[in-house]
């Protein structure tokens, strides 16, 4: 999970260039150097419209084919400046980045070919709630297995970090753990990698302008959780699981082999989706994740890799067999079974499409993907892993390797 965020943070960077970059336009025969020095006029009709953390300014030009761009100067908060430049192309200019909902003032200048800067022309912004507090006013953090679990809502699908910290008893003091970079509008993901001792955890939200809310503080205990012993793993043929194909059958997938030379399970093709298999995990366990590996290299986002797939599971001793559906929601009962959740393999953090996947997409492929399985999933000693579309979007479905965590009942 950690690679994955690594790739979250490069992706977000890679944006923010790649917007700035989309912003340059070429100038025709508006050469940017001028030899006339006369100071340009100033905007005039200042309008102001603000929204969460920012404004949009709009005005008139002067009238001159001298004037390159208009710039705006502004603190975003105490000892931090902005500027920001918006082209003679257009009658508005963004300002954003404000720490709080207060008066801002923000200085305009017109500035000619020749670099020369107008007269200021001052105004007042008064931006809303900026995006980074208002997350803050709705997350949360509780017990997961492992570790803690972290909730909060982004309906602007802002770029946002969410930051945890827990007590270090080696400094004596609050240490990063982890450090979550999105845009998701529907923040819910876990940190792992603790015992179940009671400590201090904090939480707090920042954004891509460096400010910072307060820090969520709490006591948690987190859940103790195991890697299930896959030497207990066999194979639960049931009469609607997809026929194998090539020779890939079910125990493969927990055979610990993810390099792409290596055999997984593989069905039929020929077949509808979903594309099922099931197996019994010796145990009955109450689950909090599950890794899965994809096949890597030349079919890595492609082939029959699972796009969209679920987990059903059964705490029946034998449970009997039931159609599974392409789709239904999480808690759905059919028979002896019970969705446990619905996945969708994340895209290529290059951004790149799947059809054109680089080095980087492929080692996140073989690093292999975390999914959570929620808190209120029954207990469960069978599992139905159900493919409903492969990235090909094909008629079979392959993978590499599952691993399970939880703790046994």
């Amino acid at each position: 999970m950690k690679n994955f965020k690594n790739y979250l943070v490069l992706l977000f960077v890679g944006l923010m260039v790649a917007g700035i970059t989309s912003c340059k336009r070429n100038d025709g025969d508006r050469e940017p150097i001028s030899t006339d020095k006369t100071k340009p006029g100033i905007i005039t009709n200042v309008k102001v419209d603000n929204y969460p953390g920012g404004a949009y300014i709009t005005y008139t030009l002067p009238n001159s084919d001298n004037i390159l761009y208009v710039q705006a100067k502004y603190q975003i908060r105490d000892g931090v400046s902005r500027e920001t430049k918006s082209s003679y192309y257009t009658d508005t200019v963004n300002v954003e980045g404000f720490a709080k909902e207060a008066d801002y003032d923000v200085t305009l200048y017109t500035v000619s070919r020749a670099n020369v800067q107008s007269d200021p022309v001052k105004v007042t912004v008064h931006p809303q709630t900026p995006p980074y507090i208002s997350i803050k006013a709705t997350t949360s953090i509780g017990a997961d297995f492992g570790g803690v679990n972290v909730k909060a809502l982004n309906p602007l699908k802002k770029e946002i970090g969410v930051i945890v910290t827990a007590f270090d008893k080696s400094t004596n003091a609050m240490e990063i753990q982890d450090q979550h970079y999105t845009k998701s509008d529907t923040i819910d993901y876990s940190v792992r990698g603790f015992n179940t001792d009671n400590r201090n955890f904090g939480v707090y939200i920042t954004d891509k302008f460096g400010n910072i809310s307060d820090t969520i503080k709490q006591a948690i205990s987190p859940l103790f959780e195991q890697l299930l012993d896959k030497s207990k793993f066999s194979p639960y043929n049931l009469a609607s699981d997809t026929e194998i194909g090539y020779g890939w059958v079910l125990p493969n997938l927990w055979d610990g082999k993810t390099d792409g030379n290596s055999a997984g399970w593989h069905t039929n093709p020929g077949h509808t989706p979903p594309f099922v298999c099931t197996f019994n995990v010796g145990l009955s366990y109450k689950l909090s994740r599950f890794i899965l590996w994809e096949r890597p290299d030349q079919y890595a986002y492609g082939h029959g890799n699972p796009r969209i797939f679920s987990l059903w599971g059964s705490n029946v001793s034998s449970p009997k067999d039931s159609q599974l559906p392409v789709s239904a929601a999480v808690g759905t009962v059919i028979g002896d079974w019970t969705n446990i959740g619905n996945y969708h393999y994340p895209d290529p953090p290059s951004g790149l499409p799947p059809t054109a996947v680089n080095s980087a997409d492929n080692a996140f492929v073989m690093a292999g993907v975390n999914f959570n399985i929620s808190l209120a999933a029954p207990p469960v000693h069978f599992i139905r892993l159900a493919v409903a579309q492969t990235w090909s979007g094909g008629n079979f479905a392959h993978a590499m390797e599952i691993s399970l965590y939880g703790k046994p009942e």
